[in-house]
């Protein structure tokens, strides 16, 4: 639950919605806390790791039983996808609108995936908290989508 909250400021801070945060200082704290998020992803396998290996295994595996467990690998696997992406965008300077466009759609499968994933558990977070700090997420990461326009390929401007 508190990597589902960290992730609600993601797309708050990449729109630039958080009052009082300049843009560049915004973008430090979006990849401090994506940094944070991929932390909290490995804790969180390497807990479950310690629980019980052969559910870990299963899940990392898609043989998993439980349906949560799927939604929680994609996310899991477009968090570290993500993460990648950010860490080479030196290499992406050619093309910034397809990386744009990539990180967006990791982002999307991200929080799609981490919202299933949270709302199947029972038990670990109040039903109606939970939900409600779905929806917010959902929210502000299209509105944040919506603002940023991702998708678009915009012509290169010759100066």
């Amino acid at each position: 639950m508190i990597a589902l909250a960290l992730l609600l400021f993601q797309p708050l801070l990449a729109g630039g919605y958080l009052p009082g945060l300049p843009a560049l200082k915004g973008q430090r704290v979006h990849r401090l806390v994506g940094g944070v998020l991929v932390a909290a992803v490995i804790l969180h396998v390497a807990g479950l790791w310690v629980t019980s290996p052969p559910d870990v295994i299963d899940a990392l595996l898609f043989r998993s039983p439980t349906p949560f467990s799927f939604w929680g690998v994609v996310a899991m696997w477009a968090v570290f996808a993500s993460a990648l992406m950010a860490a080479s965008r030196r290499r992406w300077r050619r093309h910034p609108h397809a990386w744009r466009l990539g990180h967006t759609v990791l982002a999307a499968v991200i929080v799609v995936g981490s919202v299933v994933h949270a709302l199947l558990i029972e038990g670990t977070m109040e039903t109606k908290s939970k939900a409600i700090l779905c929806g917010l997420l959902i929210a502000a990461t299209i509105m944040a989508v919506a603002k940023m326009r991702g998708w678009t390929i915009r012509a290169r401007r010759d100066s």
